[in-house]
């Protein structure tokens, strides 16, 4: 670390304590002995999204919540429930080569947290997320559901 008074380059470390989101550090000179402060924070590369149009824009957990919050309106969901949610895309984007994740990769996972969890959710979820069409699509989704919980009672 670089002495701000006399640009030595050389210090040692008196004192180390964490500060809010960074470490704050004690510091003195070498070659002065004079005394200063340092703040380190960690640097964090964002997480990309992958739109389906190819553009890019920094991951936002708010707006994943909010599609869950909505889904799982007058539902039987706890809100820690929904953060886990959150939490599973979260991991799933961190563990992408190169932070980033494709927006289609985070509804599936969303559709998967929520099939888990509560069906209605997840069909309210899925019906907007895959923009049924019509209702044969949206009655070919139910009958998979339907086959998933007939598999999994067996």
């Amino acid at each position: 670390m670089k002495c701000p008074i006399c640009g030595h380059s050389e210090s040692k470390v008196l004192d180390s304590r964490p500060a809010d989101d960074s470490i704050r550090r004690r510091r003195e000179c070498l070659a002065c002995q004079k005394r200063f402060t340092t703040y380190e924070r960690l640097e964090e590369n964002p997480v990309m999204v992958i739109k389906k149009d190819g553009s890019r824009q920094v991951f936002d957990r708010q707006k994943v919540l909010g599609g869950i919050v909505r889904a799982c309106e007058k539902r039987h969901v706890s809100y820690e429930d929904m953060e886990k949610i959150v939490l599973r895309v979260e991991r799933a984007a961190e563990g992408e080569l190169g932070n980033e994740i494709s927006s289609a990769r985070i509804g599936e996972e969303v559709m998967e947290g929520l099939r888990e969890l509560d069906e209605v959710a997840y069909v309210r979820f899925a019906s907007v997320y895959r923009r049924f069409q019509d209702i044969d699509t949206f009655m070919e989704e139910l009958e998979r559901l339907l086959q998933q919980r007939k598999t999994k009672e067996d």
